[in-house]
């Protein structure tokens, strides 16, 4: 199907007399005849439900939905994006292990890169998303097991070139993990691209309403886990915590991944999407590819207005002809990439201050993607945990305003931001 036909209707065929929309299956629990039954499930070797922590029908049907737009093997949902980009790294390093990454990601992404999974003995290295190949290569090390970047950073909007990243990781046996949250698989497919496992936070554009938390992972089922079995022992030697199942052998290269991170870490970490998130998720879904046109569109006409105006000293969307992102724009976005646009005003932090308080119609909100148009100083709200040679490093300067263009009219937009740039 097309991918605005699955936005409607992938994921879940109601039979003959059953509910048109995905039923809110809201049970922890699951009832069997026998012990045997039961037995099955715990040992993967049936089909079904046993507790919703690891998995339940509406959590499942839309995660099918999620996968079918992405072009992946199989997907999973969590509670936040949070916990997707963890799980997603998490399922194959561990301590003593690597990471590479690019450096412009989103500020909480790299607290955790960064911060928590280095005092869990997993250590990184940050590379600008313009490295060469030849840097890329130099940043590797005998312990890397993974290469993560955002296809749009948050809130920098640089846009990865997911190709050579791809090659990168590719060339020292290891994946590349992509957080596909800013242009969603309606705009972008980073596993077409050579990306082998996608995130998102649903909590953005695939809900887009401001209504639910949420995360997702999504495996492409390209990546030969068997063919690097040194690397992943996680994937490709006898889980003793679970039967002694070896996931890349029961369950494939399209299986193994999306299998262990459900019977493994939801199990251990429970941090699990809700039946009703889920439910509320799916209806985002079913407008996405209506919305993310009109996001676009808006965010195009707010930049073009932002980048003539005397008292903006540079302006950052990847669709303007004048960003150092366009040619990578035009490769992987042709059809438009997101509706955040990020700019500096030329007064510096207290200009920032300024135009922020005089807003009327865009609310400040630590959020993006949403039908209503919100606005953030990063540097003082979601990156403050990060020094100024780090704001820098991550593209946030302290004069950096990002603006998530909602839904509304681009004309009533254009006019708040003018009354508030004339208050500066």
């Amino acid at each position: 199907m097309n991918r605005d036909t699955i936005c409607v209707q992938g994921g879940y065929t109601p039979a003959n007399g059953e509910p048109r929309q995905i039923p809110i299956i809201q049970s922890t629990t699951f009832k069997y005849d026998t012990s045997e039954d039961m037995g099955k499930l715990f040992d993967l070797e049936a089909d079904g439900y046993f507790y919703s922590r690891l998995q339940n029908p509406t959590c499942d049907a839309v995660a099918r939905k999620i996968a079918a737009l992405e072009g992946g093997a199989a997907a999973m949902l969590t509670s936040s994006g949070q916990a997707a980009n963890f799980l997603a790294l998490f399922n194959i390093c561990q301590c003593g292990d690597h990471i590479v990454s690019s450096s412009t990601i989103y500020g909480g992404t790299f607290n955790l890169i960064s911060v928590t999974m280095a005092k869990m003995g997993i250590e990184v290295t940050f590379v600008p998303p313009t490295a060469s190949e030849e840097e890329l290569d130099a940043a590797f090390r005998p312990n890397t097991k993974a290469v993560f970047g955002e296809t749009i950073a948050n809130p920098a909007l640089t846009v990865l070139d997911i190709e050579k990243f791809a090659r990168a990781a590719h060339a020292h046996g290891v994946p590349l993990i992509v957080d596909n949250t800013f242009p969603t698989p309606v705009n972008c497919r980073p596993i077409e691209w050579g990306a082998d496992i996608v995130t998102h936070s649903t909590t953005k554009y695939m809900d887009g309403h401001g209504a639910a938390v949420g995360g997702a992972i999504v495996d492409s089922g390209n990546f030969d886990w068997m063919a690097h079995a040194d690397k992943f022992p996680g994937l490709t030697t006898p889980d003793e915590s679970y039967h002694g199942i070896t996931y890349a052998e029961r369950f494939g290269q399209g299986g193994a991944f999306i299998t262990k991170a459900t019977a493994q870490l939801m199990r251990d970490f429970g941090c699990c999407q809700s039946p009703q998130s889920a439910f509320l998720l799916n209806l985002g879904l079913e407008s996405l590819h209506v919305r993310m046109a009109r996001h676009c569109e808006n965010a195009m006409a707010v930049a073009t207005f932002l980048e003539s105006h005397p008292k903006v000293a540079y302006v950052d969307y990847c669709g303007l002809a004048s960003s150092p992102y366009h040619a990578l724009a035009e490769k992987y976005l042709p059809n438009g990439s997101c509706g955040v646009v990020s700019f500096g005003l030329a007064g510096g932090r207290e200009a920032a201050s300024t135009f922020m308080k005089s807003l009327r119609l865009a609310a400040i909100e630590t959020h993006v993607a949403d039908a209503r148009t919100c606005c953030l100083n990063p540097a003082s709200s979601t990156h403050r945990q990060m020094n100024d040679e780090q704001l820098k490093a991550a593209g946030v300067p302290a004069e950096l305003v990002r603006m998530s263009c909602g839904l509304e009219a681009s004309a009533d937009l254009i006019a708040d931001i003018a009354q508030a740039l004339d208050k500066v």
